[in-house]
């Protein structure tokens, strides 16, 4: 019997290919040292009397992936959403990212987010913090707990905030990430990453873009900022930076990009032509994240296109600018926005399919943290088990369609039963 192998079995269900499901009914999925060794019809003879947790009857999936949300907003989720982006941020984020510089509001809100991200079926996630050192590892060290892999920044943002949430300069925000750098160091996280984070162009002066850029180089670490998400904002990144040519010029320029560690820039619903091409340059991921794009009146990220083009592209909930932390319901939004954009905007963007838009939630996010997001052989392994029972039907679905039901109606009933994370049950 191998050491460090167990099985899942249950009806199997993972991405083939990006537009093409794999299912098998009664399946065993094998994990040895937390990878992947395939999906099987019957447990193979090398793993006989390995312990097999049997959900019979239930989807097993691989590992949701947000790549794009805001630990901190997390507490006024659902509120604001009559706002644009702007607005909003000056209304509802800076007000409330500022209350965590009290270590004791931090604590009670990142208890129930942490806590929430666990027993959802995320299995990984890259967040935004604050701004705020302290209350950032403290989130670290909360999620570290969980059992979930993540990527966890501290925010960067010396100007155009508040009175309660900005910077002193681009030298002292420097100094702090560093500091911070050096505090994850010590702590020697296991499944938690540091993940540099500009909040985005307008909050940062070229000073601090350019430290950012320089940090980035020096360590070798992955970013993630915003880009093009809505119209204003790219005015507003035209007056700040009239050198530009673009939005995504202001990232390349400051040595942001460049680099074999991940760059994430979330939204992109209004990437001009010369844009695209930094992106794919630069081989950036796009967070694409619909329920956001829609409640702040952001824009129809083209996904198509993208796809076409050959970015990478994942899917994120950009919690509280999207109100849930459900990928289930990022996947079905994706899907309808689309559809939207094809009818309304470009009939020659073909709308998404669930099959591909599950692959972007999945495997397309997880590229991020390497091979991660599907049932392939040599992929670490995270799933996902799906209790299903509960949304009745007289009708007999197949492994695909009953998938499909739990994107769209898993609010009336659907239950994650169960969770492992790179080969290790967490839920």
């Amino acid at each position: 019997m191998c050491k460090n192998a167990f099985a899942i079995k249950g009806d199997i269900v993972w991405s083939k290919t990006p537009q093409e499901l794999a299912t098998m009914e009664g399946g065993y999925l094998v994990s040895e040292d937390g990878i992947c060794q395939g999906v099987f019809s019957e447990l193979p003879e090398r793993y006989a009397g390995v312990p097999v947790d049997d959900r019979s009857g239930m989807l097993v999936v691989p590992g949701l992936v947000d790549i794009h949300l805001h630990a901190p907003q997390y507490a006024f989720r659902g509120l604001g959403m009559d706002l644009e982006l702007l607005d909003w941020l000056n209304t509802h984020t800076f007000p409330e990212e500022a209350k965590y510089r009290d270590l004791s509001y931090a604590e009670r809100a990142y208890d129930i987010f942490a806590s929430d991200l666990l027993h959802s079926a995320t299995t990984r996630a890259v967040i935004f913090a604050t701004l705020h050192v302290e209350a950032t590892e403290l989130l670290m060290d909360k999620l570290e707990a969980t059992g979930l892999c993540t990527m966890v920044g501290k925010v960067n943002m010396d100007r155009n905030g508040s009175a309660d949430l900005c910077e002193e300069s681009a030298a002292s925000s420097l100094a702090e990430t560093r500091q911070w750098l050096a505090d994850v160091e010590k702590k020697g996280y296991e499944r938690t990453q540091a993940i540099l984070t500009p909040r985005f162009t307008p909050s940062c002066s070229d000073d601090l873009m350019r430290g950012i850029g320089e940090l980035r180089a020096e360590y070798g670490l992955p970013l993630q900022s915003h880009l093009s998400e809505n119209l204003s904002e790219i005015g507003w990144v035209k007056e700040l930076c009239p050198w530009s040519s673009c939005y995504g010029e202001t990232y390349e320029k400051a040595g942001q990009l460049a680099g074999d560690a991940p760059a994430i820039m979330a939204h992109c619903n209004w990437c001009p032509d010369e844009e695209m091409e930094i992106l794919k340059a630069n081989h950036v991921t796009i967070a694409h994240c619909p329920q956001s794009n829609m409640m702040l009146s952001s824009g129809i990220a083209p996904i198509r296109r993208y796809l076409d083009e050959g970015i990478s592209v994942g899917i994120g909930t950009d919690v509280a600018g999207g109100a849930t932390l459900s990928m289930f319901r990022a996947i079905g939004d994706a899907v309808g926005v689309s559809k939207l954009r094809w009818r309304l905007v470009d009939d020659k963007l073909a709308p998404l399919s669930v099959a591909e838009a599950f692959y972007l939630a999945t495997a397309g996010g997880g590229s991020v943290f390497g091979q991660v997001g599907t049932f392939k052989e040599g992929y670490e392994l995270d799933a996902v088990v799906l209790d299903d029972a509960k949304l009745r039907t007289p009708r007999d679905l197949s492994l695909a369609e009953r998938l499909e039901r739990f994107v769209y109606l898993s609010g009336e009933g659907g239950q994650v039963a169960g969770k492992y994370v790179a080969g290790r049950r967490v839920l």
